[in-house]
């Protein structure tokens, strides 16, 4: 019940984050009800009634990110063209295993490698294992677990760093050459809502929301990419889908899920790739293990030479209210 109360504290918010465990969890409770109870008591009925609409109500918040569910992107083949294919990764500030991630890049030959938790021995790294490689670069390092660094083989124009909450936490506003057509790229990383980092979702709602905004007025080929520290599915979440107008290639393929690597039962989807309608998924995967606490993304998109194609979400001035109301209290 305590993600339905809609408190940025994050003793409210973390509990958005493990849907799938806990429709595991309940499930076993379900049986263990069923089997230990005695059948005449009303409390075990009860009990077991408000087991069985959990499981059904988290069944249908699981349901979306099946493989036979809708999908928001549809799949094309692998030879259309033409197409773009994104390497994400949170590589994890301490971690030194740099090869794991130079091996990887080297295997996929991603046109863009997004790179997050960067400082200046990643970035030192990673410009000699394959600096050489993508002509176009955008190295914003830091030493405070924030830092971002974007490689592209594809050339890059209009490119803006923002800081749209805090002076120390960088976004990447960029756009991306693909066949003489513009793509607009938003890269992000901002806070998660845990005790060590900030204890409220505030300044992270609002800059995952800012993004959404702007998003939506560009009316071009968009990408939204980043460890969002938010899953797919939280309210939050669900707010920037309707306020950009952008779309979840997981939907109807699987949850992905890119954290914790280290930890298989407590393991849900930070890393996101949203796109606008102008896309047909070619590959979506999990990459290996890097060392990292968080597993890379990789995403292959085919641009489509027809208008926006998108299933229309409706935003209502209650939507509009709430998001503005979250990025004013996050700048503040």
């Amino acid at each position: 019940m305590l993600p339905l109360i809609r408190n940025d504290y994050w003793t409210f918010r973390v509990f958005e984050f493990p849907r799938a465990q806990k429709w595991v969890l309940n499930a076993v409770f379900l049986v263990a009800a069923i089997i230990s109870f005695p059948s005449d008591a009303y409390f075990s009925f009860g009990f077991i009634l408000l087991l069985v609409a959990n499981q059904l109500y988290l069944s249908y918040q699981i349901y979306p990110y099946l493989p036979f569910a809708k999908k928001q992107i549809e799949s094309v083949s692998l030879n259309a063209q033409p197409n773009i294919k994104l390497l994400i990764a949170n590589v994890f500030q301490d971690n030194r295993d740099w090869e794991k991630l130079a091996n990887t890049v080297a295997r996929e030959q991603a046109d863009v490698v997004l790179l997050v938790e960067t400082n200046k021995w990643w970035k030192d790294k990673c410009l000699d294992a394959f600096g050489n490689d993508y002509k176009y670069q955008v190295l914003e390092q830091r030493e405070n677990t924030y830092g971002m660094l974007l490689f592209s083989k594809l050339e890059l124009k209009s490119t803006q760093i923002h800081y749209f909450i805090k002076d120390d936490l960088p976004s990447i506003e960029t756009s991306i050459v693909l066949d003489n057509r513009l793509i607009k790229l938003y890269a992000i990383h901002p806070e998660p809502p845990v005790p060590s980092e900030n204890p409220e979702s505030t300044a992270r709602d609002a800059e995952i929301l800012l993004v959404g905004e702007r998003t939506n007025a560009d009316q071009v080929p968009t990408i939204v990419a980043g460890d969002l520290n938010d899953v797919a599915w939280s309210y939050t979440t669900e707010l920037f889908l309707k306020v950009s107008g952008l779309l979840d290639p997981r939907r109807g393929r699987g949850f992905f899920s890119s954290f914790h690597a280290k930890h298989s039962l407590a393991r849900w989807p930070l890393d996101h790739v949203f796109c606008s309608g102008h896309f047909r998924l070619q590959k979506m995967k999990r990459m290996e293990n890097i060392g990292s606490d968080h597993f890379p993304i990789l995403l292959q998109l085919h641009l489509a030479k027809t208008d926006n194609d998108k299933e229309e979400l409706e935003v209502t001035e209650e939507d509009k209210e709430l998001s503005n109301e979250k990025i004013e209290n996050g700048k503040n």
